[in-house]
C-alpha cells in the first residue's frame, strides 16, 4: 500500500521502555516463546464488549483481570455470566492491567482511551477509531508517544474471506460491497447502537477498510449519497469511489434494511471473486485456458473476534520479546486512514443534501430511548 500518512504516523517500530510481548491462532502457541499471559481487562461491556470479555476468558492467552461498564447492571450481569470481577472505575481497573479493549460508543473513544496510553497500557479500541479525525489523529499520536501496541477493532480484516482476497489483492479493478443491517434495538437510556454516528462511521468503514487494503492506489475522487431515515445521521449510504490507478470501488450500507446483507465482490483483470459473508460462502471464477474455473470457498473457519484479539496479544507479546512496538494487524495508523475517508464521505454527502436543499423530516424514533 502507498503510505498515506504523514512521517508522524509512518508504522515504523518504537524502542519499549517498559512494556515487552504473541499469538496468532486463537487457542495457539506464542509464536515468540513468550508463553506468559497478558493481564487484561474490558471497558464498555455492551452487545460488542460483552464477547471480547467473553473470548479473553477463554483464552490460553490472556488472564481477564475484571469489566467495566458505566451501567453497573451491565457489568453485574456479564461480570456474573463470566465470573469476571467488576470495576466502578476504569482507571482502577486499567492500574491492574497490561492491556484493554474499549467497546463504549465511537463518541466516547478518545475520552475512555486517551488517559489508558497515558498510562502505558496497550489498547484496542473498537471502530470506528473515533468520532472524528482529530481525535483519532490525537490518539494514534499518543499510543507512540507512550511506545505500546494500539489496535483497532475492524473485524472484517480477520473474516476468512479476507484472508483470502489478500493473496488475490493484486490486479484489483473494480469492487462492490453491499452491507446491510436491520435498524438496531433500543437501549434504555443510550443510543440505539451505532446510531452516535452516521452509517458511514457505523457499518461503511468496514469496507473502506477492506478496499484501501485491495487497491494499491490512493484515492482521487469519490461522489456519495445519504439520508436519514430512522436517527438523526445518515442511515442510508452509497459512494463512488475512483482511484488514481483506475481502479473503482461502489460501496452501499444501510441500517434500515428489512434483510441483513454482506457482500463483497471483486473484479480482476482474469479473475472475479464473490464472498457473501451472510451465507458464510465464497467463490473464485477464473480464467483458463479452456474457460472458467470455478472454486467454492467455505468461510465459517474460524471466529473472527476471536482471531482479532489474539493478534493484539500476540503483538503485545512479540513486543515483550523484541523490546520493539509490534504493529497487530490492523494498527491505529490505519484506523485513522479508513476514518479519514469515511469522514470525507460523510462530509460530501452533507455538502450535498445543503446544496440542492434537500431536508429530511425529524426521526420518528427516539434516538436515546428509555
Amino acid at each position: 500500500m502507498n503510505n498515506r500518512f504523514p512521517d508522524e504516523f509512518s508504522q515504523k517500530g518504537c524502542i519499549v521502555g517498559h512494556h515487552n510481548c504473541n499469538s496468532s491462532d486463537w487457542k495457539g502457541k506464542c509464536s515468540m516463546g513468550d508463553n506468559s499471559r497478558i493481564k487484561v481487562g474490558v471497558i464498555g461491556v455492551g452487545a460488542l464488549g460483552r464477547h471480547h470479555a467473553r473470548l479473553y476468558n477463554l483464552s490460553e492467552n490472556a488472564d481477564v483481570v475484571g469489566i467495566y461498564d458505566l451501567s453497573p447492571e451491565t457489568a453485574n450481569r456479564v461480570g456474573e455470566e463470566f465470573g469476571l470481577k467488576v470495576f466502578a472505575d476504569p482507571l482502577e481497573l486499567a492500574k491492574e492491567c497490561e492491556a484493554l479493549s474499549v467497546a463504549v460508543p465511537a463518541t466516547k473513544h478518545n475520552e475512555s482511551t486517551i488517559p489508558l496510553l497515558e498510562m502505558g497500557k496497550h489498547v484496542l479500541v473498537e471502530k470506528p477509531l473515533a468520532a472524528s479525525v482529530e481525535e483519532a489523529a490525537a490518539m494514534v499520536r499518543k499510543a507512540r508517544e507512550h511506545q505500546v501496541v494500539f489496535a483497532v477493532g475492524h473485524v472484517e480484516r480477520f473474516n476468512p474471506a479476507m484472508d483470502f482476497l489478500e493473496k488475490y489483492a493484486a490486479n484489483t479493478r473494480f469492487i462492490e460491497a453491499h452491507r446491510l443491517a436491520c435498524y438496531p434495538p433500543p437501549r434504555p437510556g443510550s443510543y440505539r447502537r451505532g446510531t452516535e454516528v452516521s452509517v458511514v462511521l457505523d457499518l461503511m468503514i468496514h469496507d473502506i477498510d477492506l478496499v484501501l487494503r485491495m487497491v494499491d492506489s490512493e484515492v482521487e475522487r469519490f461522489d456519495a449519497v445519504g439520508i436519514p431515515v430512522l436517527s438523526k445521521t445518515e442511515d442510508i449510504v452509497s459512494v463512488r469511489i475512483k482511484f488514481k490507478n483506475g481502479s473503482c470501488a461502489n460501496m452501499t450500507a444501510s441500517r434500515v434494511s428489512q434483510e441483513p446483507q454482506r457482500r463483497f465482490r471483486v473484479f480482476q483483470e482474469n479473475c472475479y471473486i464473490s464472498m457473501d459473508y451472510g451465507k458464510h460462502f465464497g467463490m473464485v471464477l477464473k480464467r483458463n485456458r479452456v474457460g472458467l474455473a470455478r472454486k467454492d470457498i467455505n468461510l465459517d473457519e474460524k471466529n473472527a473476534l476471536a482471531a482479532e484479539l489474539e493478534d493484539f496479544i500476540d503483538a503485545i507479546k512479540r513486543t515483550r520479546t523484541t523490546g520493539v512496538v509490534q504493529q497487530p494487524k490492523v494498527p491505529g495508523e490505519q484506523g485513522l486512514e479508513a476514518l479519514t475517508l469515511a469522514v470525507a464521505i460523510q462530509s460530501e454527502i452533507r455538502r450535498y443534501n445543503d446544496f440542492y436543499g434537500f431536508k429530511f423530516a425529524s426521526p420518528g424514533v427516539s434516538e436515546i430511548d428509555g
